[in-house]
This record gives C-alpha cells, sequence and structure tokens, in this order.
C-alpha cells in the first residue's frame, strides 16, 4: 500500500483529535493566516529556537495573550497539521549523540510527511558558528516518505548540506532511526517576522515500541532572532523556562537500551510513557487539565 492509500485510513479519527486539540489550545481565538503569508514573512529557515514543555492549559493562556499580534496557519479551515518525521542516522547514533554531548556541529537528516496534504521534503538541519539552526529542505514525492535511497536527488542532497557544514558523514552512512509523529499549531508575528509551534500528541516510534508525551503537555517552540520574542516573554511569565529538548533525541533515550543516561532523558520520564507501538494517542478533552 503506498503511502498516500494508507494516509486515508483512520483520517476522520485523527481529524477530531486534532480539531479537539485546536479547542484546548483556543485557536479560535485567533485570525486565520495562510501558509503562503507566513513563508512571506517568517519562513526562518535561519533562526534560533526555544523549547518549552508545558500544560495545555497554560500553552492556552499564551494563546490568549497573543492573539493581538499573532495569526495561526489555516489551511483549508484546518488549524493543526499531523506531521510524521523519520530520522536518520548512522550505525552508532552519531547524530542522537553529538546532540546529546551538545558539540558545535550538530545535525539531523529526516523525512517530514505533512499527512493531510500529501507533502512530503527531505530536510537537514544543522548549526552556524553561533549556534543557530539552519534548516535545508528539498521536496520529495510522499511514497518516498521514510526512505533515503543511494543514487536519488534526495540523498545527493543531503550529501552537499553535510559537508558544507564540515559534517564528516554521508547519505549512504545512513538508516531510519525512529519516527516522530505529533499534531501542530504554528502561530506567527507577521510584523515583527516571528513565530512559535505548539506540538501535542506527540509520540516516538522505535523497533515497536513507542515513548509518548503525557497528552495534558504539549511542546512549544519559538522561532525567531537571538532576542527573545513576546512569545517568549509570554512564556516566561506564566512560569515556563526554556528546555534543551529534541523529540528525535528524547525518544531514542527513552527506546534504546544502553545508552548513555543524559538530563533530557530524566525530563522525559517525568512527561513520556512508555510501551509497545501505538499511534499518536488522541487527546482527552474531558480531563482535567494541570495548571
Amino acid at each position: 500500500m503506498s503511502v498516500t492509500s494508507a494516509l486515508s485510513a483512520g483520517q476522520e479519527a485523527k481529524a477530531g483529535a486534532g480539531e479537539r486539540l485546536a479547542r484546548l489550545l483556543r485557536l479560535d481565538e485567533l485570525h486565520g493566516v495562510p501558509l503562503a503569508k507566513v513563508d512571506a514573512v517568517a519562513a526562518l529557515q535561519h533562526r534560533v529556537d526555544r523549547k518549552y514543555l508545558i500544560p495545555v492549559s497554560s500553552a492556552a493562556r499564551l494563546v490568549e495573550q497573543l492573539a493581538g499580534t499573532h495569526h495561526v496557519l489555516d489551511i483549508r479551515g484546518r488549524r493543526t497539521t499531523e506531521y510524521r518525521s523519520t530520522y536518520f542516522d548512522t550505525a552508532h547514533l552519531a547524530a542522537w549523540r553529538a546532540h546529546n554531548q551538545g558539540r558545535r556541529r550538530r545535525w539531523k537528516v529526516r523525512t517530514r510527511l505533512y499527512a493531510e496534504d500529501g507533502i512530503c521534503r527531505m530536510e537537514v538541519k544543522t548549526k552556524d558558528g553561533r549556534g543557530a539552526t539552519v534548516k535545508h529542505a528539498h521536496r520529495i514525492e510522499a511514497d518516498a516518505y521514510g526512505g533515503l535511497e543511494a543514487g536519488t536527488e534526495a540523498a545527493a542532497f543531503v550529501d552537499r548540506v553535510l559537508e558544507a557544514a564540515g559534517v564528516d558523514v554521508r547519505a549512504a552512512d545512513l538508516a531510519a532511526a525512529g519516527e516522530v509523529c505529533y499534531r501542530r499549531a504554528a502561530l506567527a508575528d507577521l510584523e515583527a517576522g516571528t513565530r512559535l509551534t505548539l506540538d501535542g500528541l506527540l509520540a516516538c516510534h522505535r523497533d515497536g515500541r513507542t515513548a509518548a508525551l503525557d497528552d495534558g503537555y504539549v511542546l512549544v517552540e519559538t522561532k525567531g532572532a537571538a532576542r527573545p520574542a513576546p512569545a517568549d516573554r509570554g512564556l516566561l511569565a506564566l512560569g515556563a523556562r526554556p528546555v534543551p529538548i529534541s523529540k528525535y533525541v528524547i525518544g531514542l533515550s527513552l527506546l534504546v537500551p544502553n545508552l548513555p543516561d543524559n538530563n533530557m532523558r530524566r525530563l522525559a520520564r517525568t512527561r513520556f510513557r512508555t510501551g509497545p507501538r501505538s499511534e499518536t494517542p488522541a487527546a482527552r478533552p474531558e480531563r482535567t487539565l494541570p495548571a
């Protein structure tokens, strides 16, 4: 079965989960904006990322505070999107180790699928000399999701980007190492040219097991310049603090036996649960969420 065919199975239930998450986050309080406008003023392929792991109720208060300055990405009336990302790494997990050890030349290679829209990209993320994130993307067919075939344009793209970044790894050294799935809402301040994302229903899959974020929490990422944006100040006012977290790194920390202990794993143990592989869990709006 092709990826595009497989995407149709269970889409109604997943769309319902996305709608419930949108209600919990109060996204209807924001004006919508199309993707083309967000890309025009806040694409931010070269940026500083700050991440916060906060209760859904706190995220909803943040959205309320930002309603006067931020728009929410709206795609044909949909305000959340299902993301699927397969990450590639070496046999010895060189990308995982580089991030875990905080090396200057950190990198990630992944295929990312925007599930409802059937759009797929090969992406490579690196760090510049000042620690800012630089993201490179190459459009591929949806049926190529999860693969990195030798001799393809995607493999050549990965090789070019890693070589230019001074990373001594090539596409031929890489294999699929884990899949991360979640639903994302994207907010943009069109005047300031900054944006933030809110990721819920987050789960990482590997070798028949899943590490899933507690569904009462979301991962918020602000994306902008070195100077903190209003969203960062709003998060600080809510008592949130930036955390050094990576979806891929935290997933493998919990799912791969005998990896070195690390601060990210200790954080994950308080908010993530592990078990046999499952799809991203549905939100439970009837639950009383933590303040």
